[in-house]
């Protein structure tokens, strides 16, 4: 088993891992590298994307690499564990260089895929084959045949798996990304027992998500993060205040909370913007929010300005639900707190942050000056109603005890945010450059 850590092993983004077997090689995730493309939207609002501005730009995984290892006619299939960008965003411009893989995905993340081509007018010789969790597909290669297993995993948006990959010579298993939720608010808990099965069949390697590897924790269920956000909504009891709540337009979970707990404040809930229509569409597609229809939803700038207009005269009716939480330029949250709207932000309305801001030095600088700007305008904050999808140092430690793996390859970050994994290994028994390794982009591992 050769893995050549592609992308996602010195940055938060970007991922990529390909995984070959004699004559057949897997990939995993083409995700794209989101604060470069934060960073080229401040400058340019109106910037289009092709394959090789992203990759001049450094903002999808360079994959070029399989070419110098010869790997890239030999790629039978492109696996997707979760719909996130970091993981998806690349396929459009990356995935017709291997026409004959199929690219596999859960049904969720796969109409995300089908909107993402749609909406950048992009299109892919590569036939797409939707997954259900806890399911498995066979995969002809040169070599032989792979099973390609889709296990229920938990994270901040749907229908997130890990993927096992069985092979002559061990299964693969690739976590990312993954916390151990027992009380999801849309889906199943974690299938431990498959978990646990796996490690008594044989993993060869594991890709970890070890963002979090130094935090000694298990990370908080979601059904927390829906607690605090019931408490954030029905705190606001000011009739005349405008109320905004601001999350990752992928997290259908924490939009359903918002949703529920808007009816119970006798507000409307109102969807602003083409992010949030886009993934609650594709949710609603796969049958996984209905809420959806209890919202007003404003796509386009043009009904995004109209409802906003609206708003001025009517604050206490709506709760708006917007995307801008880390002050991305552009987002409808950036462009209302900058006056650049009908809609102009008074002194005691509110906006609540369900979300932390990724740990980028470009995000932390924005909403550093974002939340200033909304507080000369007195403007009532509440932040960080949150929990992480990511596990801590405690779920990391079940993951290696219900599967065993032989090798654990931590991902997901910075050298600084990965290696903490490398030291719980090593109090579980494991040995650097021997059992546990810790890889960079473009690097090449051989297992024995």
């Amino acid at each position: 088993m050769e893995i050549l850590t592609i992308g996602g092993y010195e940055q938060v983004g970007k991922n990529m891992t390909a995984v070959k077997i004699k004559d057949d090689v897997f990939l995993f995730d083409m995700g794209l590298y989101l604060p470069v493309l934060v960073e080229q939207e401040e400058q340019d609002k109106q910037l289009k994307y092709t394959e090789d501005r992203l990759r001049s730009l450094g903002a999808i995984p360079n994959d070029l690499v399989l070419d110098k290892y010869g790997w890239k006619d030999k790629v039978r299939a492109i696996i997707i564990g979760h719909a996130h960008l970091d993981h998806v965003g690349g396929v459009p411009y990356m995935a017709h260089r291997y026409p004959k893989a199929d690219i596999f995905g859960t049904p969720f993340t796969i109409e995300v895929l089908e909107f993402l081509l749609k909406d950048e007018k992009n299109s892919l010789p590569n036939r797409r084959r939707k997954i259900s969790l806890d399911s498995s597909y066979i995969v002809h290669g040169k070599s032989g045949d792979y099973k390609v297993e889709f296990i229920t995993s938990t994270h901040s948006t749907l229908q997130t798996s890990m993927v096992a990959l069985h092979t002559p010579e061990g299964i693969f298993l690739y976590t990312l990304d993954f916390k151990f939720d027992n009380h999801p608010i849309i889906g199943s808990p974690p299938n431990y027992r498959r978990l646990q099965e796996l490690g008594k069949k044989g993993v060869k390697a594991i890709v970890v998500d070890a963002l979090y590897s130094d935090n000694e924790r298990k990370t908080a269920s979601e059904r927390v993060a829906r607690n605090m956000v019931e408490d954030a909504i029905l705190s606001v009891r000011d009739r005349r205040s405008a109320l905004f709540v601001t999350t990752f337009s992928s997290h259908i979970a924490r939009i359903k909370s918002i949703v529920e707990f808007s009816n119970k404040l006798h507000r409307k809930p109102v969807f602003l913007g083409r992010s949030l229509n886009k993934y609650t569409k594709c949710a609603e597609q796969v049958g996984l929010a209905s809420f959806r229809r209890q919202a007003i939803v404003c796509t386009y700038k043009r009904e995004v300005n109209s409802f906003l207009k609206k708003l001025n005269k009517n604050k206490g009716q709506y709760l708006i639900i917007c995307t801008g939480h880390q002050a991305e330029p552009g987002a409808i949250l950036d462009r209302v707190s900058n006056d650049e709207t009908p809609f102009r932000f008074q002194s005691g309305d509110n906006v609540i942050f369900a979300s932390s801001v990724i740990p980028t030095p470009i995000n932390i600088q924005a909403r550093e000056k974002m939340d200033k700007n909304l507080r000369k305008k007195g403007v009532r904050i509440q932040t960080d109603v949150h929990v992480s999808g990511h596990g801590g140092r405690e779920d990391l430690r079940d993951l290696i005890e219900y599967t065993k793996p032989e090798n654990i390859i931590p991902s997901h970050g910075t050298i600084q945010q990965i290696s903490p994994l490398i030291d719980l290994a090593s109090e579980m028994g494991y040995k650097l450059g021997e059992t546990s390794h810790l890889s960079s982009n473009g690097r090449l591992l051989k297992l024995i």
